[in-house]
């Protein structure tokens, strides 16, 4: 097993408290367990997870374990979101280091944003609470240490702040620790038992979120519904989530284990990164099922499709509007314009959108300025939500919120929190959503909630052995 070890001062900078060495250990990865094994076995060493599992190489080159959770910045009452970012962004200027060419994360914190945060960016909001939703509306956990898979060299990098109660030896011990009986995947498949919500409900509330498209108050809006689930056993967060990572691979998929409850996520969609004072946003709009043999067909009728192109057009400006109240003048452009990207389930039509981000705007306010992602509320922003709310008649909580990372470099990456299980206990939870407009059918935005529900209930068995979905 080839095995580096070194210490580095970031470039660019004097050995002052700004410019701090950071501890390496470079691993060969075909010698180590999975990222996703060690936060499964390890939960309150290693509680976050953040992997790319499918998708195009540019979005799918890193996966990161942060380790040794410690100062915590959250949010329990939403009159005090703005100083969440606020104090975010100050705790990053002081620990701010210059960055390490081939690592996205040299320390720093892990980031949760549940969807009702919404409401504390925006006060005039009144948004109802998710009587389910074991989280705080925000947090963001420093972590001084973790592992990174790259893998386009299959390397890992293990690093550590000097501050760090976790070396990088320790970490990389339980990385290569005997594998000789790790648990056959194939073979391991949570049971639980899955109630639909009433499908009448969801043809209701598509036909008055119509009207109110009719009526000029939005050009779409999105629904939401819910799956609920009950485990029929006790499974530990980590080992549904490697279960969900076989059945719906995807780009920004993620797992927090938090306080007792845990968010696993499946997510194709990111919301907000920035690297190298470049801010892009990746909407998607648009999906289709995937049917055996007829790739091509669907893919090209997606794509071509008036109704769908229409509204991801409409999505993109919003997108541009968000990253233009943050970015310099003159820079916001869409790089990547109506790809379609093909999951284990679905097809989805993906667009790029980047800008140069503006000198006074840090990380933390960059993200307050875009969230939430425009695509899971429906344009334009405030009155979609207000139509969410009377509309769903529950709060999302994790769900179409944003998890991610920030690094001490000013790196950030954020996903939207689609496709995803909340887990407390033997309760699981599952959301997913259509935009409804104009001239929305209103079953067949049923069956594209389902459509999108499939790849997760895939993780799971019935009572009988049988694969749901």
């Amino acid at each position: 097993m080839g095995v580096t070890e070194h210490s580095s001062v970031p470039a660019g900078r004097e050995s002052t408290a700004r410019g701090q060495a950071l501890s390496r250990l470079t691993l060969d990865s075909a010698c180590c367990i999975a990222l996703y094994r060690l936060a499964a076995d390890e939960p309150e060493l290693f509680p976050f997870l953040l992997e790319s599992s499918a998708g195009a190489a540019a979005q799918s080159r890193y996966d990161l374990l942060l380790a040794d959770p410690g100062a915590t910045i959250r949010v329990d009452r939403l009159d005090r979101a703005d100083a969440f970012f606020d104090e975010l962004d100050a705790a990053a200027t002081a620990a701010h280091c210059a960055g390490v060419p081939d690592l996205p994360f040299i320390g720093g914190w892990f980031l949760y944003l549940g969807y009702e945060m919404a409401a504390g960016v925006e006060p005039s909001l009144r948004l109802p609470p998710d009587p389910r939703d074991p989280f705080p509306h925000a947090l963001a956990v420093r972590c001084r240490a973790g592992a990174i898979h790259d893998r386009a060299t299959g390397v890992i990098h293990v690093i550590a702040e000097p501050e760090s109660t976790m070396s990088v030896a320790e970490i990389a011990a339980y990385l290569c620790k005997d594998t000789a009986n790790e648990i056959d995947e194939a073979m391991t498949m949570p049971a639980a038992r899955w109630t639909e919500a009433p499908a009448q409900s969801y043809l209701d509330a598509v036909a008055r979120a119509r009207d109110y498209v009719a009526a000029g108050d939005v050009f779409q809006a999105n629904l939401a519904r819910t799956w609920a689930g009950t485990l029929f056993d006790d499974w530990a967060s980590g080992d549904i989530y490697r279960a969900l990572r076989r059945a719906n691979p995807a780009p920004f998929s993620g797992l927090m284990q938090w306080s007792g409850g845990a968010l696993i996520s499946s997510s194709p969609e990111r919301l907000l990164s920035i690297r190298d004072g470049q801010a892009s946003m990746r909407p998607i709009a648009g999906t289709r099922r995937r049917v055996p043999g007829r790739d091509h067909d669907t893919s090209t009728e997606l794509v071509t499709h008036p109704k769908e192109r229409a509204e991801h057009i409409m999505l993109i400006d919003l997108v541009r509007n968000d990253l233009g109240r943050i970015c310099r003048p003159g820079t916001v452009r869409v790089d990547e314009l109506m790809t379609v990207e093909s999951y284990a389930h679905v097809h989805h039509i993906v667009s790029n959108v980047t800008g140069h981000l503006a000198g006074s705007i840090g990380p933390a306010a960059a993200l307050r300025a875009v969230f939430p992602g425009g695509t899971i509320t429906g344009c334009p922003k405030v009155r979609c939500m207000e139509i969410i709310a009377e509309l769903e008649d529950t709060g999302r909580g994790a769900y179409t919120g944003a998890m991610g990372y920030l690094s001490r470099c000013g790196t950030l990456d954020t996903n939207i929190v689609i496709r995803s299980l909340v887990q407390h206990g033997r309760t699981l939870t599952l959301r997913t959503g259509a935009g409804i407009v104009a001239d929305s059918l209103p079953q067949a935005e049923l069956e594209e909630t389902r459509h999108k529900a499939t790849g997760v209930l895939r993780a799971f068995v019935d009572a009988d052995g049988a694969c749901h979905g």
